[in-house]
């Protein structure tokens, strides 16, 4: 199966139904699918070969959704580029794809602009929602002269479909490889759970950035229900909040960050009813086990979590609402774990040899099953890595219990070596974010002459609220294990992170360490 049959399925079955609501405007499934067979027939008459990729700088916008699928249906390969990078970091990925088109919306067809003359290899510029540059084309132009009928290209589901760049933390950016068929196994391991299936016109908020993997997948979920995706350009909070209570949403995915804001940024966020609203999926950074709770008590529906990372398409593993459930009434800590794995997938925790850890154990992740990636563009020694035994080794540290419930640790290269002890920062967040001043926390290790390293404290207040060092190290000490406990804390206005959610560790690192020639202790 290929991304856009169902968007083709839909538009034959139900052509008057929405595909998308956006910035006030409408599109139905019928006018979709003409459309990206324009798309499509726009990249062959563009003389755009099956595989070859295609750049896409934009901020969420319905001709952004329409890309993945009209690039799909000619061969094409998007590479959605990640719009808070500076245009050197463009430059890199462009050259790095080699990308034969570029096509950028609004402001960022400005920005990119002056990258023209030193990518030769880029066939054709295509500026959406812009006066075209002199070298550039517009969107209507470029589209007008072609029918919207199939393009005559044949596509198979073991041909690439995106080429996505990870957001990773630390190291330069890889280009994980999906295919079709990967993508969609995914789809269909998530749309096959009873929780979260929709009917043809029910609502989907898509306001998570769609160049990320978490948010494309939302939306090839939501078309392949036959669901009306509602986009937003940005996330903010207070548009988010309304648009949850008033536009009849069914289902979105947040990442935690957002959710967090939503609580803490919107004074009324509370108050309102959400009486459309039966479900949230979350994922792609931790959660508070706090933040959780308040979020469930507050929108009054059900969650989801998915676990995950872009290698994988999305998912490998799942914790239901009847999970969620369960954690209120009788186990609290399922609100701490990534759920189970998916239909269809296997996960281990395992050691430094790859080989599976006894429940309990904390080692590294890895999983196999029908979504993961091809491997990482023009990097055969780091696919063969990160796949090796035919297990994508996530990098991320857990535990399975005896039930087969993921409990997410940290980062492998996040934990901390504390005396001989190996600490992993999660556990101490979680166990600040249980302090009532605290908005945000992130863990890091320092270098220290006696220990190596010790944990130390990044913290972000509520607005309001106070507390000191010593406040929240004392707080540490009544719950956790000595070698835990943090030795330090400071506070600053808000954690850095990547378009994703996760924490940039290494910048909160980099002042501790500067000046030594290893980066732990």
């Amino acid at each position: 199966m290929r991304i856009y049959d169902y968007l083709d399925f839909f538009a034959r079955e139900t052509p008057d139904n929405d595909f998308a609501l956006c910035a006030g405007g409408r599109l139905t499934y019928g006018e979709a699918a003409a459309e990206t067979n324009r798309i499509a027939q726009a990249l062959v008459a563009d003389g755009i070969r099956p595989g070859e990729r295609i750049a896409v700088l934009a901020k969420n916008c319905t001709e952004f959704v329409l890309l993945y699928h009209g690039a799909a249906k000619a061969g094409a390969v998007p590479v959605p580029l990640n719009y808070r990078l500076a245009p050197p970091e463009w430059k890199f990925l462009l050259e790095d794809s080699r990308a034969r088109l570029v096509l950028a919306r609004g402001e960022f067809v400005a920005a990119v602009d002056p990258l023209r003359a030193e990518l030769p290899e880029v066939r054709r510029w295509v500026a959406i929602g812009a006066t075209p540059p002199a070298g550039w084309q517009g969107w209507g132009d470029w589209l007008a002269p072609h029918p919207g009928s199939p393009a005559a290209v044949d596509v198979h589901d073991d041909a690439d479909v995106y080429q996505m760049y990870t957001s990773g933390t630390t190291g330069r950016p890889k280009g994980a490889v999906l295919a079709h068929r990967a993508v969609m196994s995914n789809v269909l391991q998530i749309g096959c759970l009873p929780p979260v299936r929709l009917q043809p016109g029910d609502r989907y908020l898509i306001v998570a950035p769609v160049y990320h993997a978490a948010a494309a997948i939302a939306s090839l979920f939501a078309v392949s229900q036959g669901a009306t995706m509602v986009i937003h350009e940005d996330f903010v909070p207070g548009e988010v909040v309304r648009s949850l209570a008033e536009d009849r949403i069914a289902g979105t995915t947040l990442v935690p960050a957002m959710i967090q804001a939503c609580l803490v940024m919107v004074p009324d966020v509370a108050k309102r009813s959400y009486d459309h609203l039966r479900y949230v999926i979350y994922g792609a950074s931790p959660i508070s086990a706090e933040t959780l709770r308040r979020a469930m008590e507050v929108f009054g529906c059900r969650f989801v979590q998915g676990f995950g990372m872009t290698e994988t398409t999305a998912a490998l593993t799942i914790l239901l609402p009847e999970d969620h459930e369960r954690a209120l009434r009788e186990k609290p800590e399922l609100l701490l774990s990534a759920g189970r794995p998916l239909p269809g997938t296997e996960v281990r925790v395992v050691g430094d040899d790859d080989q599976p850890l006894p429940h309990g154990t904390i080692g590294e992740i890895i999983g196999r099953g029908p979504q993961l990636m091809r491997g990482y563009w023009n990097m055969p020694e780091a696919s063969a890595e990160a796949l090796r035994g035919g297990w994508m080794h996530t990098g991320d540290a857990g535990v399975l219990d005896a039930e087969g419930f993921l409990y997410i640790q940290d980062r492998v290269k996040d934990m901390i070596v504390s005396g001989g002890e190996n600490v992993y920062p999660r556990e101490i967040e979680n166990v600040l974010f249980q302090h009532p001043a605290v908005a945000d926390a992130a863990v890091i290790g320092i270098p220290d002459e006696k220990w190596g390293e010790i944990a130390h404290a990044v913290v972000v207040l509520r607005d309001g609220q106070s507390a000191t060092a010593d406040e929240l190290v004392a707080h540490c000490r009544s719950q956790l294990g000595g070698f835990k406990v943090p030795r330090s804390a400071h506070f600053v206005p808000a954690l850095p992170r990547n378009p994703s959610g996760k924490v940039l560790k290494r910048e909160l690192r980099e002042p501790f360490w500067q000046g030594r020639s290893r980066r732990v202790g």
